[in-house]
């Protein structure tokens, strides 16, 4: 059978619209009734329309059964019902987008942001726009048009501009999913996230099971050097991710739950579902968290009340007193601080004769500042060598190399010298000496 141009446009439409050619076949019925009552009045009866898919060909049949259809109607009812052709044409474009995103819900879907206006985030999704409340967004997130972004299909919900997709960047569900989609372990099922917490754009806890004894869940999810976990919080800018062991135990999954603070006590009320947990009172503020985020987050968790004191007696002294007016620590962590304490003071020694070996260049020594008597013997010894000094000078000599002798002494004599030396006695001359000489002859003279 040969393909009429109408038939050719019926499928054309339907194939670039993605509906049905009975869908469409029905709307073009509909829009023809709506002319004819338009033009032949409303008090018309019950109208019946037959158009043939092949060709085109319209027929009015009414209640009787008689053909009323006017003569050149088929030109003038296109013309006429255009409009409401096209109408009904979107409208059923938009029941099959519809249906196909309600399949999609809980899943995610990657889109671009098409405008931001009024704190209202619309998305690209393809076929449809995806609507971003801002009850929805991260506090990490920051929203540009054109990005492209992952978003949760939350909701499908119908208001007075008609079917909106509501998309998601804050739920807890969001995180699950991102993990299902990176990590293949919780992909398959042999990993399962059985709780999870979250405040977004800040920090978020998921306890984590295997049901193969041989798969580690939280190595798992982590990832060789993190790079699972790492490409996770990539998506979400940095929001922090702390993955636990579930266990059925209440007692140890409260206590894991406040990780990384360590607990060392846990006491249950099971039917008022408390639990007060004790820890260390170095502990204290990191199991609270900041601004309690920490504690929040792990009863959201567990879905059990936590109350949070520091353990009494821990960090006092049992049977040793205070040496220094420092305390010796006693109690379950004794030998792991006494541990840390150790190699705490060796580094600081350490660190200390690093620096003194920085403020001392290489190569020079440090010289004691003289004492003020120390400087006094000094000055007396500079005064008797210059008197020394004066009188060879005085002294007649003969031989030049005599007279500088007292210099090169002088010059040699170093002036950090601490004690005090006895001045020298002046070297005697050749007159000197040979009237010593006629001194002695005359008395051996008067002797004989």
């Amino acid at each position: 059978m040969a393909v009429t141009e109408f038939s050719a446009a019926l499928r054309q439409v339907a194939n670039e619209r993605g509906i049905p050619e009975g869908s469409i076949l029905e709307t073009i019925k509909v829009a023809i009734a709506s002319a004819y009552r338009r033009d032949y009045g409303t008090d018309v009866e019950e109208l019946e329309v037959e158009l043939d898919p092949d060709t085109g060909e319209t027929k009015i049949i009414n209640s009787e059964g008689k053909d009323v259809t006017p003569p050149g109607f088929g030109r003038i009812a296109a013309q006429t019902a255009k409009q409401v052709i096209l109408q009904k044409i979107r409208e059923t474009e938009k029941e099959v987008v519809m249906d196909e995103y309600k399949g999609k819900v809980g899943e995610i879907v990657t889109g671009t942001i098409f405008r931001v206006e009024n704190n209202v985030v619309v998305l690209d999704l393809g076929k449809a726009q995806g609507v971003l409340p801002q009850s929805e967004q991260a506090e990490a997130d920051d929203y540009r048009t054109g990005q492209r972004l992952k978003v949760l299909v939350k909701d499908i919900r119908q208001n007075a501009r008609g079917t909106e997709i509501i998309v998601s960047r804050s739920d807890a569900q969001f995180i699950v999913k991102l993990f299902e989609q990176e990590v293949p372990e919780i992909a398959s099922g042999v990993v399962v996230i059985e709780e999870i917490a979250r405040e977004a754009g800040s920090r978020t806890k998921m306890a984590v099971i295997s049901h193969d004894e041989k798969i580690d869940p939280v190595g798992s999810c982590v990832g060789q050097k993190g790079v699972r976990v790492q490409a996770i919080i990539g998506e979400i800018h940095g929001e922090k991710i702390d993955i636990i062991p579930f266990s059925p135990s209440i007692d140890k999954f409260i206590a894991s739950a406040l990780s990384p603070a360590r607990v060392t006590g846990v006491v249950i009320n099971e039917e008022a579902k408390e639990a007060q947990v004790s820890v260390p009172e170095d502990q204290l503020s990191l199991a609270i968290g900041k601004e309690g985020q920490n504690v929040r987050l792990a009863a959201k968790l567990t879905r059990w009340r936590i109350d949070i004191k520091g353990a009494e007696g821990f960090f006092e002294s049992d049977s040793e007193g205070t040496v220094g007016g420092s305390k010796e620590v006693v109690g379950v962590w004794d030998a792991a601080i006494k541990a840390a304490k150790k190699i705490e003071d060796s580094e600081k020694e350490e660190d200390a004769v690093e620096e003194a070996s920085e403020e001392v260049p290489e190569g020079e020594t440090v010289e004691e500042v003289p004492s003020e008597e120390s400087a006094e013997e000094v000055v007396e010894e500079t005064s008797s060598e210059e008197s020394v000094e004066e009188v060879a000078e005085e002294a007649p000599s003969e031989d030049p190399k005599e007279e500088k002798k007292p210099a090169k002494k002088s010059a040699k004599k170093p002036a950090s010298k601490k004690k005090k030396e006895e001045p020298k006695e002046v070297p005697e001359t050749e007159e000197d000496n040979s009237a010593e000489e006629e001194k002695e002859a005359s008395e051996e003279e008067s002797n004989k």
